[in-house]
């Protein structure tokens, strides 16, 4: 027979009341207090705190306190990952993103979801889907990206979108419900890379 956390974890229905997730849960909001109420110059403290909070990462990991997350170890960040303020991750099936990947505030990434039907859903059982992040991500401020949802690569995301659908790589996408706005074209790319050897011309 397997496990809640099993159930949970294969997506499937689970009872959130099991001890063995109960156990898992109070321990990410010890780290989370912990995390929260670490100084403005305790960078590195508050680093090592979520990539202990985490279940996987890579190099350099920067949160902005309060965040807040169900389980922490369902979370996977790769390099050069940035959490702006009030960044909420529910955590109940896996969240999975990318290498430079950066969040405004507020960002709210909820795996977690109930059955529909009322009467089972009044019997305590919940659900979860995973949710997938690219590399090179941007969120606008107040992005919320619903249960199951797949992002590609090099996508920017305006602010206040609530994404319910998977968006490809390579578009800016905005609105609620999220929708394709436009694709980002080369001469786009070309004009950035430009402003940003110029910034450097005049940084020497």
């Amino acid at each position: 027979m397997r496990s809640e956390k099993e159930k949970m974890l294969a997506e499937g229905l689970y009872n959130p009341g099991d001890a063995e997730l109960v156990s898992i849960r109070k321990n990410a909001r010890k780290l989370v207090r912990e995390i929260n109420q670490t100084h403005e110059d305790e960078y590195e403290k508050r680093a090592t705190l979520v990539k202990q909070l985490f279940g996987g990462h890579k190099k350099a990991v920067y949160v902005e306190p309060p965040f807040h997350c169900d389980y922490g170890e369902n979370i996977t960040v790769g390099d050069n990952f940035y959490a702006n303020f009030d960044c909420i991750m529910l955590d109940v099936a896996s969240i999975t993103i990318g290498d430079n990947v950066m969040f405004g505030p507020r960002a709210t990434l909820c795996t977690a979801t109930h059955p529909i039907d009322a009467a089972v859903r009044n019997s305590d059982v919940e659900l979860a889907k995973a949710i997938h992040i690219g590399n090179n991500v941007w969120f606008g401020a107040n992005v919320t990206v619903n249960p199951g949802v797949s992002i590609g690569d090099n996508v920017v995301v305006g602010s206040g979108a609530v994404v319910t659908k998977n968006i490809p790589s390579n578009v800016v996408a905005a609105g609620n419900p999220c929708k394709i706005l436009r694709d980002i074209t080369s001469e786009e790319r070309a004009y950035w890379q430009r402003q940003h050897q110029e910034y450097l011309e005049e940084c020497k």
